[in-house]
């Protein structure tokens, strides 16, 4: 059965999830700080079971390590005009000690700027949610252009 057919919110594993945050190309990370929720586009990796970004000194750094955070992704299927929403939540600490350090800095490069982003920050997971569901709507790819007759 399709998704179309469904026209449901359809709950995804947890292996579907993990997959979908694999995927992505950027996430956005949710914070309190000073009372007050802010959210960081940040790009990152999984590893280890968990989510893996860098940063630089200031709001993000200091609104994550030692914290509980979320951080989602999301995405949308031109084919199927369906959206999907992955959030993990969970808490957030420093890369500090010199063995788990030398074992990310090798991952492959994934700072979008030149800016420095000395701080590697992992997001250990309580849990992770996903979701996808049809957009009413939603944009599908245009048809491809007709064949002009011959002769």
């Amino acid at each position: 059965m399709s998704l179309h057919q469904l026209n449901a919110i359809v709950e995804l594993s947890d292996s579907e999830s993990w997959t979908l945050v694999c995927e992505a190309v950027v996430g956005r990370l949710a914070v309190i700080v000073d009372d007050q929720p802010d959210i960081f586009p940040v790009n990152h990796l999984v590893d280890l079971g968990s989510v893996l970004f860098r940063t630089g000194p200031g709001t993000k750094l200091n609104g994550a390590i030692g914290h509980q955070v979320a951080f989602e992704v999301d995405g949308y299927d031109l084919e199927s005009a369906s959206a999907w929403s992955v959030v993990v939540k969970g808490r957030a600490t420093g890369v500090n000690r010199l063995d788990d350090v030398l074992a990310v800095i090798s991952l492959p490069p994934f700072a979008w700027h030149s800016a420095p982003k000395p701080h590697f920050i992992r997001i250990e997971p309580d849990s992770i949610t996903g979701r996808r569901f049809e957009v009413s709507g939603g944009a599908r790819p245009a048809l491809p252009p007709a064949e002009a007759p011959i002769g």
